[in-house]
């Protein structure tokens, strides 16, 4: 809001707070009444205990001084007794400002259809409700009580008052001079904290659909200037708030030093010991807690109680109080899932530089700390456009890191890493790739909208049934109702997920595939049907993190990590050549060998049934890139998830 539009709704607010208080003048004096009784407590705390000094103990009468002290304590019996009839008279103050706020906010949720109508019901109208009783009951007891304790200084001796007074009413003109443009910051940062809260409720409930359209740096770049801007806010009230410090230091602490101080000056005029105890009792429990109670009271809650009233104030400029103050934002795929969550357009990848290899690593290195062993050491490999990659490797040995590092998701140590001549990562390289991890992503909408994804405008059905037949789709797609058909993601098994997003990635325009462990809860026939599409898809280029032998038979070359004795060639030349693949593919090495499990030492497939793997419906944990994960696999033939 501008600074003249803050300033009319001001001036409407107090307005209409100075109209609410005249038609209920009976309940001030109600309240104004029952307060008397606390001035008259305030007034005998100091008065008496002077008189049970000077009049008493001192003079050598301890009766008269105990009578004093009994009536200073009728004083707090009496002072008590006007305490509760004043929370009383607070509620009849307050209970109809709460019944005018609701009828208002109800009226605007059922005849305007405000959405905001509920929050406004719930919580807004209750924070004015505790808020305004809150600030009857500080600034009426700093009133009442303040009037109480000069009344006292006057009846001890008029002296004490020249020593009191100029500090407290100091004190008060700064907490004064101050409340407003205190206020106004305490505005700006409850609106700061209010508008990163709205940010992150938009973005929490979207950070797949987020993640899955590549819009995980503007959705950062946003949520960080909200952060910055409640940042900046805070500093500014906390530099601020220091002026609050320093009213109640003058007005409520630098009395209580100064009359220790003029105590000499004071007993040369006629001012008795008694009436400097009294003075000091009147400072330092009465007009210290209560300046203390209302700077604190009324510089925070005060600000608050301006702001929700100004958002439950009528409407103005078609809807918003104050003037048009609409929200701009762009929405994603998260438009369909019901998170919102902005997310651009993914775009047509630029042409690949026809004489640049797919992919060209040079002495690429990688480690997960200062002090950790590498993962990736020194790792030199260019694939041609149209190569088929096989990756494999024990659980654990870098297999996802370097699908990671390809991708663009993890920077490499030392090292350069180019697809089609692009440098990772960059905008360029992220288009020209596309990575299908091994915990597909589904998201709820249509089907035909899962599986273009990633494409900048809807698939023609032609080419998304194509699609589906040559990946395996097709009988998953007919099943649920054709490509017009929603999807619940929580319905769909891992193997079912999986295929979806194969389908979306072969539908995208990025020549170069990465399949991490993308086909692990297909059956070997589902797998090798896959594998096969995307190896004949026109201009692709194809890097498969297996967990079958089967897929390194497929495979142009296969890239065997394993650690300073890592190597590559063919599956033919590779197992004269490491005895880690050796190993693996054991000793069903011929062509006519099942496709087993990388790894499985007692030769039995871990996967059951045709088409889809039989998983159980178990969840796969989802571990951040960089988190090792411990040897081993799942029993459908899935890593763990960490960096295989």
């Amino acid at each position: 809001m501008s600074g003249a539009g803050r300033t009319a709704a001001g001036v409407g607010l107090f307005a209409r707070g100075t109209r609410f208080l005249h038609r209920r003048w009976r309940v001030l004096l109600r309240l104004a009444g029952w307060s008397v009784l606390e001035t008259g407590q305030t007034f005998l705390l100091g008065y008496a205990l002077a008189r049970a000094l000077d009049d008493g103990f001192l003079a050598g009468r301890s009766g008269t001084g105990l009578v004093w002290l009994a009536v200073a304590g009728a004083g707090v019996l009496v002072g008590a007794l006007g305490t509760g009839r004043v929370y009383g008279a607070v509620a009849a103050l307050v209970e109809p400002l709460r019944d005018r706020l609701v009828t208002r906010v109800v009226a605007r949720g059922v005849r305007e259809a405000d959405d905001g109508a509920l929050s406004g019901l719930t919580q807004q109208v209750e924070i004015a409700r505790d808020t305004f009783a809150g600030l009857v009951m500080v600034a009426r007891s700093f009133v009442f009580t303040s009037v109480g304790a000069v009344a006292g200084l006057l009846a001890l001796a008029p002296p004490l008052l020249l020593v009191v007074g100029p500090p407290l009413a100091a004190g008060v003109a700064l907490f004064a001079a101050t409340l407003r443009p205190l206020a106004r910051r305490q505005e700006a940062y409850l609106a700061a904290d209010e508008a990163l809260a709205a940010r992150l409720g938009a973005v929490c409930p979207g950070m797949r659909d987020i993640t899955a359209s590549g819009a995980e740096e503007r959705i950062a770049a946003d949520v960080g200037a909200d952060v910055d801007a409640e940042l900046r806010a805070a500093r500014s009230l906390a530099r601020f708030s220091v002026l609050r410090t320093a009213a109640l230091a003058v007005g409520g602490h630098l009395p209580a030093v100064l009359l220790p101080a003029a105590a000499p000056w004071l007993l040369d005029r006629g001012v008795t010991p008694g009436a400097l105890v009294g003075a000091l009792a009147y400072v330092t429990q009465s007009l210290l807690p209560a300046l203390g109670t209302l700077i604190h009271g009324l510089g925070t809650s005060g600000a608050r109680l301006t702001v929700v009233l100004r958002r439950l104030a009528p409407r103005t400029d078609a809807g918003r109080p104050g003037g048009a103050q609409g929200t701009v934002g762009v929405r994603g795929p998260a438009d369909r899932t019901g998170a919102a969550g902005p997310a651009p357009a993914p775009v047509p990848a630029p042409a690949p530089a026809p004489a640049e290899p797919a992919l060209r690593l040079t002495g690429v290195t990688f480690s997960y700390g200062p002090g950790a062993a590498p993962v990736i050491d020194d790792l030199d490999l260019t694939l041609p456009p149209g190569a088929h990659l096989v990756v494999v490797g024990p659980s654990g040995i870098g297999k996802s890191t370097l699908t990671a590092l390809v991708a663009g998701l993890l920077e490499p140590v030392r090292g350069d890493i180019r697809v089609h001549g692009a440098p990772v990562p960059s905008a360029r390289a992220a288009a020209l790739r596309v990575l299908v991890p091994q915990e597909a992503y589904v998201h709820s909408g249509t089907l035909g909208e899962n599986l273009g994804l990633l494409r900048p405008a809807p698939v023609p059905e032609p080419e998304l049934l194509a699609a589906a037949d040559a990946v395996g789709l097709t009988s998953l797609l007919e099943r649920l109702g054709g490509p017009g058909a929603p999807v619940d993601p929580a319905a769909l098994s891992a193997g079912e997920r999986q295929l979806i997003a194969l389908t979306r990635a072969y539908l995208s325009y990025a020549p170069l595939v990465l399949l991490d462990e993308a086909t692990c809860h297909l059956d070997a026939e589902a797998e090798e049907r896959a594998e096969r599409a995307f190896a004949q898809r026109a201009g692709g280029t194809l890097v498969v993190v297996a967990h079958r032998i089967s897929s390194a038979r497929r495979a142009d070359r296969v890239l065997v990590l394993d650690g300073p004795r890592t190597a590559y060639g063919t599956h033919g030349e590779l197992p004269a050549r490491s005895p880690l693949y050796r190993e693996l593919v054991g000793p069903w090495a011929t062509p006519s060998d099942p496709a087993l499990a990388l790894g499985d030492a007692d030769g039995v497939d871990a996967v059951a049934g045709a088409g889809l793997a039989g998983d159980g419906r178990h969840v796969v944990a989802h571990r951040a890139v960089g988190q090792v994960q411990a040897p081993g696999d799942l029993g459908d033939g899935c890593a763990t998830g960490g960096q295989g």
